[in-house]
Order: C-alpha cells, then structure tokens, then sequence
C-alpha cells in the first residue's frame, strides 16, 4: 500500500469520526466504561496475586528434633533434609533459642527460664515450590531421629486450592470483560457501517480492493480504543496512586505488601492502551467483513 493512500485512509478515519459524532461518542463511552473496569479489576487481580504468592512463600515445615538426638545426630540431619528433593533451605534453631523466642512473644511471666527447657530443637523447612510442601513434610517425618512435623496439615492444602480458584475466576472474569467490550464496539461500529453501506458497494463496483475498503474502517476502530482508554488509563493511575499512599506505611513490616506504583502502574497503562487498541481493530475487522461481499 502506497503512503499516499494510506494517508487518505488514515484523513477518511478521522473524517468518519466527526461525521458520525454520537456513534463515536458512544463508542468511546462503550470502550471507555469496559477498559477503566477492566483495568480496575487487572489492578485488583494483580496485587491478590501478590498477595497470594507472598502467602504461599511463607508456607515453611516445622520439623520438631527428638530429644535423644545427639549433635551429630542433628548435623547428619540436616544434610538429610537439605538433601531432599524439593527442600530450598532447613534453618536450624536450638531449643534455647525456641526458648527465648518464646518469652520474647509472650512475656518473661513464663519464668521458663528457672525450669528446665522443656522445648524441641527444630529445623524451618521451605520448599522450592510451595505446593510441594506436603510431599516435602512427609519425606521428612520418615526420617530418623524426627518427633513430629507440622505445616498446616488440612489448611495448607485448602488455602492452595482457594488461591489457585480465586486466580481461575479472576481470569474467567477479564476475559469476559474483554469479550463484552469488543462486542459492544463491533456492534457500535456496526450500526455506523450499515449507515454506509451504499458507499461502501459503490466503492467496490468500481473496482475498489477489500483491503481498501477495510483499512479506514480498521483505523477509525484503532483510534476509538486509543480514545476509549485515556480516561481508564487516567483514573486507574489516580486511584492506585492513592491507594498506595494509603495501604504502604500501614502495611509496612506486614506479611504481605501491595506492588509497587512503579513500574507497575505503567504495566497496567500499557495493557489498557493495548486492549483499546486491540479491540477496536478486532471490532472493526468482524464488523466490515460481512459488507465486502457484493
């Protein structure tokens, strides 16, 4: 395609939008509702997913040592479960220092420190993956020399399986939206098409290509996305602004923390000028198709 023509489609694209004022307006207001709930709930969706992955990787074992283990005993131990297929780290802690941990959380009013230690010495385990930490804990609790281990038998496996369904319909959810989104603006774009059709079989009875014919069409739907994002883009900018100046200093040293406004905020902006863009052609391109057929 030649550059001359190319910018005679990309001047009748924009003509097209003046003359057809309240198709494009709603167009972009069409476009422009669906992106800004997209972008929300990619927002929303992104920073559970954070949450959630911040959740998993505090998942650790808890391997209680028995108390006839001599010191060797722990030190071949210890290369046992490091040794562990799927086994990441085993830290070792000392009853003395489960002990001090102890009065540190709850206060010297214990007053274990005049009885004898009645506490286990123990090895923090993490997985590489966190769904393997099952596995992992049961290798473990055949070993020699191990009292019990513990790492939310049950729960563990009910918050995974929660986790990985709230991921599942997060997903199902932004596809839907988008799917409704290009529905609204090939339908939209549609009604202005079907007002043109006259023109557009005249252009083909004299010998105009499809492409011809299609390439405004697909560069007016291009630029109803582009326009149809602005708005999202701004508002989603704003409001996760201000949602992390809220949320960080008080979730400071918390478990879990919110993903930070760069550069994650630009991913999201990106995504929705994307998804504009994207779903304007798309609309566009199914919309004209069935008018080059005379």
């Amino acid at each position: 395609m030649k550059i001359r023509t190319f910018g005679r489609h990309i001047k009748e694209s924009f003509k097209s939008l003046g003359r057809n004022g309240w198709m494009t307006f709603a167009s972009v207001s069409a476009v422009t509702v669906t992106l800004l709930l997209v972008g929300v709930f990619v927002m929303i969706m992104m920073n559970l997913n954070k949450v959630a992955d911040d959740l998993e990787n505090d998942v650790e074992i808890k391997v209680f040592v028995s108390l006839d283990a001599e010191e060797e005993n722990i030190a071949e131990l210890e290369e046992e479960i490091s040794g562990l297929e799927g086994v990441e780290s085993a830290d070792f802690s000392t009853k003395e220092e489960e002990l001090t941990d102890l009065v540190l959380d709850f206060g010297e009013e214990l007053s274990l420190f005049e009885q004898s230690n009645p506490l286990f010495d123990v090895f923090y385990v993490k997985a590489i993956e966190p769904q393997q930490t099952e596995a992992v804990a049961k290798e473990i609790s055949a070993l020699e020399y191990i009292e019990d281990v513990e790492y939310g038998e049950g729960k563990i496996e009910k918050l995974f399986n929660f986790l990985n369904a709230g991921r599942n319909v997060g997903l199902v959810l932004i596809l839907a939206l988008l799917f409704t989104a290009m529905f609204l603006i090939s339908n939209t774009i549609r009604i202005t098409i079907v007002a043109r059709r006259t023109e557009i079989e005249i252009m083909k009875l004299v010998g105009a290509t499809n492409w011809f014919v299609r390439v405004p069409f697909i560069l007016e739907g291009m630029w109803l996305g582009i326009l149809g994002s602005i708005i999202p883009i701004g508002l989603v900018v704003l409001l996760y602004q201000k949602i992390t100046e809220f949320a960080q200093p008080r979730l400071s040293g918390e478990l879990f923390q919110l993903l930070e406004f760069s550069p994650f905020i630009y991913q999201v902006s990106a995504l929705i000028l994307a998804m504009g863009v994207f779903i304007g052609i798309w609309g566009s391109f199914m919309s004209i198709r069935k008018f080059l057929r005379v």
